[in-house]
C-alpha cells in the first residue's frame, strides 16, 4: 500500500497545527461559530443533533493494521468506545469533544491518515473497489490510479470551492463493486481492442434527491491522459455547475441541463488547454505510487485444516459459503467480516473488535485491511489454511455472522439517532428487519438481497439503488418510510421505483416481511435472485403483496 513521504507527512501535519490554532481561538471565542463553521468543514468536523462529529477518511478503503489501531485509539480515547463505518469508505467519530479533536487529527497524522477534504464543497475521498487487489475478476489494481487522484485533488486550488461536493469511485473489475454509476465521476480499468489498459470514464451519477445514473463520457481514455482528463472534467463542471440554487449544483444537474454532448464538448475544450501543462509528471508519478502496490509474498500451504474443518463444522462451512469470495492467488481466500450481527448498528465496530481485526491483519493477512461502502470489513488476503483459526477469533468478538449479501446485510445511515439532517431514524429499522429474518431462520433461503436505508432524501445509505429501498421522510412530525424496489449499484445499475404509499415506523418491518416473503412464492426457482425476479416480472405482483388492503380492494371491485 501506499506510504506517506516527507511531503505527505509536513502537510498533513501543517494541517494539523492550523486547525489546532483554530480550535483554540473558537474555544477562547476569538472566533464565532459562523466564522468556525467553514474552517472546521475543512477538517471533517461536522455539527450535529448532539454533538461534533469527526468524519475521518480512508483513502480507497485501504488500512494497516497501525493505522486500524489508531481508529481503535480514537474510538477509546476521545469518544464512546465505537466509531461508525460509512459507505463512502469513511469512519466517523459521533461524540467527540472539541477541545480533544486536534489530538485526535494528531493521532491521525502519526500513522498517515487525516480527515482533510470529507466535507465542503471539493472532490471528496475518493473509493474504490474492496476487493482492490485481490479479486480474481479484475483487470488491475485500481488502487494506485485511486491514489493518483488522491494526491492530485487534495488541497488542489482550483477545485476548493466546487458549486457543490463531488465523489469519484474507481473499479478494476467488470463487476462494479464500487458503484461507479452513482458517483460524479466513475471510473471502470478496461482493455481496448489491442489489449492496452485504459479506463472508461462516466459523469454526472449520484443519488439524494434527484438520483441518477451515471453516463459514458469516454470508452477508452489512456494512462497517459487519465489525469489532465479527470481534471478537465472538474474544470467544466466548475465553470458550467449552478451556484444559484444548491440542490440543483451537482454535475449530475449540469450534465442533464446540458447535455451529454455539450458537456463534453466543454470538457474536450478544457482538455486541449489542460492536457500540455501535465508534460508527464502524473505519468512518472503514477508508476512510482503504482510500485507500492505490489502484491504481498504469497505462501503456499496444505489445504487439509480449511477441507476437515468446512466438511465437519456447519457454522464454519455456512460462514465459509457466505463471507469469503474467490482470489486472485491460488490457496487464499478474501475474507469479508460483517458488522451486521443482528440486532447491533450496522458499521458500528467497538475499539476491541477493530483491534481484533488489526491483530487478525498481522496474523493471518498480511497487514491489510478494507473497508467496504457497504460497511463491512475486508481481510483481502487470507490463506485457506488460516481460516478455521480466524473463524474462531471472530467468533469470540462476535464478528462471524455468515449474512454478506444476505437479508440482515443491510446498509443504513446513522439517521435520526446522530445527523441533523435526518428526517427519520433508520438504525432501530435495520436493527428490527435483521432481528426479524433470525427469527424467521430464512435468510440463507432467501439468498442474495440488498436492503438500503437512508434517513433523509440525501440518500447516505444508497436506498436508490437497493434491491429494496426504505427512505425515512417526516410526515407532519410523525417517521413515513417510503420503499422503491429493483434498485441496483452494480454494473446493471439501475434506479429502485417506488412502490408507493409510504409506511409507518410500526408498519415497515411486517411490509418488508411481506415483499420477502412473496418473492419466494414468485420467484421461478431457489436461484433467481429478488433482483432477477423483478426484472423478469415487474412491479406488479410485488406492489400486491406489499399493498394487501389494495389488491383486496381492487379484486372485489373486479368481482363487482
Amino acid at each position: 500500500m501506499y506510504h506517506y513521504n516527507d511531503f505527505d507527512r509536513a502537510f498533513v501535519q501543517e494541517r494539523v497545527n492550523q486547525f489546532r490554532g483554530q480550535v483554540e481561538r473558537r474555544i477562547d471565542g476569538s472566533l464565532t461559530e459562523d466564522e468556525f463553521r467553514p474552517l472546521r468543514l475543512m477538517n471533517g468536523l461536522y455539527l450535529q443533533l448532539h454533538a461534533y462529529m469527526l468524519r475521518v477518511a480512508i483513502p480507497y478503503g485501504t488500512l494497516n493494521s497501525d493505522q486500524m489501531r489508531t481508529l481503535a485509539l480514537l474510538a477509546e480515547k476521545w469518544d464512546r468506545g465505537y466509531g461508525h463505518f460509512t459507505t463512502r469508505q469513511n469512519i466517523q467519530y459521533n461524540w467527540p469533544a472539541l477541545r480533544d479533536v486536534p489530538e485526535m487529527l494528531q493521532a491521525l497524522a502519526d500513522v498517515g491518515l487525516h480527515a482533510i477534504q470529507t466535507s465542503g464543497n471539493t472532490i471528496r475521498n475518493v473509493t474504490a473497489d474492496h476487493f482492490a487487489g485481490a479479486a480474481a475478476d479484475e483487470i488491475a489494481d485500481p488502487r494506485p490510479v485511486a491514489e493518483l487522484l488522491r494526491q492530485w485533488s487534495t488541497d488542489h486550488p482550483e477545485f476548493q470551492f466546487l458549486p457543490r461536493k463531488f465523489k469519484i469511485a474507481v473499479t478494476g473489475a467488470a463487476h462494479d463493486r464500487a458503484v461507479i454509476q452513482a458517483h460524479d465521476i466513475g471510473i471502470q480499468i478496461v482493455k481496448n481492442a489491442h489489449g492496452e489498459i485504459g479506463y472508461k470514464l462516466l459523469v454526472g451519477g449520484g443519488l439524494g434527491r434527484t438520483p441518477m445514473i451515471g453516463k459514458v463520457i469516454e470508452e477508452f481514455v489512456s494512462q497517459d491522459d487519465l489525469l489532465p482528463y479527470c481534471e478537465a472534467i472538474v474544470a467544466a463542471y466548475n465553470l458550467l455547475g449552478r451556484r444559484d440554487n444548491k440542490y440543483k449544483a451537482r454535475i449530475k444537474i449540469t450534465v442533464f441541463e446540458n447535455g451529454l454532448e455539450a458537456f463534453r464538448d466543454a470538457v474536450n475544450e478544457q482538455f486541449a488547454r489542460t492536457k500540455p501543462a501535465f508534460s508527464g509528471v502524473d505519468v512518472k508519478l503514477f508508476e512510482e505510487i503504482r510500485a507500492q502496490f505490489a502484491p504481498p509474498a504469497w505462501r503456499n500451504a496444505p489445504l487439509k485444516a480449511y477441507d476437515d474443518a468446512y466438511a465437519a463444522d456447519a457454522l464454519f462451512r455456512s460462514w465459509a459459503d457466505t463471507n469469503l469470495t474467490a482470489h486472485r492467488a491460488e490457496g487464499y481466500a478474501i475474507v469479508s467480516v460483517s458488522l451486521k450481527k443482528h440486532g447491533e448498528t450496522p458499521g458500528d465496530a467497538t475499539a476491541e473488535q477493530m483491534r481484533v481485526l488489526a491483530d487478525l491483519a498481522d496474523l493471518y493477512g498480511h497487514n491489510e485491511l478494507r473497508i467496504s461502502h457497504e460497511q463491512n470489513v475486508i481481510l483481502p488476503h487470507v490463506h485457506k489454511s488460516d481460516l478455521p483459526k480466524l473463524h474462531a477469533k471472530l467468533r469470540e468478538h462476535g464478528l462471524a455472522t455468515a449474512n454478506i449479501g444476505l437479508v440482515s446485510d443491510i446498509i443504513a445511515c446513522p439517521g435520526m439517532d446522530y445527523c441533523a439532517l435526518a428526517t427519520a431514524r433508520s438504525i432501530p429499522v435495520a436493527q428490527q428487519i435483521a432481528l426479524r429474518f433470525e427469527e424467521l431462520k430464512l435468510e440463507h433461503d432467501v439468498g442474495p438481497l440488498k436492503i438500503k436505508i437512508s434517513g433523509c432524501i440525501n440518500a447516505c445509505g444508497h436506498h436508490h439503488v437497493g434491491h429494496i429501498g426504505i427512505l425515512g421522510l417526516d410526515r407532519a412530525g410523525v417517521e413515513n418510510y417510503q420503499v422503491t424496489l429493483g434498485g441496483s449499484g452494480d454494473e446493471t445499475a439501475s434506479i429502485g421505483e417506488r412502490a408507493g404509499p409510504g409506511f409507518s415506523a410500526e408498519e415497515i418491518v411486517p411490509a418488508v416481511e411481506r415483499l420477502v416473503l412473496g418473492y419466494l412464492d414468485l420467484r421461478s426457482s431457489p436461484d433467481e435472485t429478488f433482483l432477477a425476479a423483478y426484472r423478469r416480472l415487474g412491479p406488479a405482483p410485488f406492489k400486491s403483496v406489499l399493498y394487501p388492503e389494495q389488491e383486496a380492494k381492487r379484486e372485489r371491485a373486479d368481482a363487482a
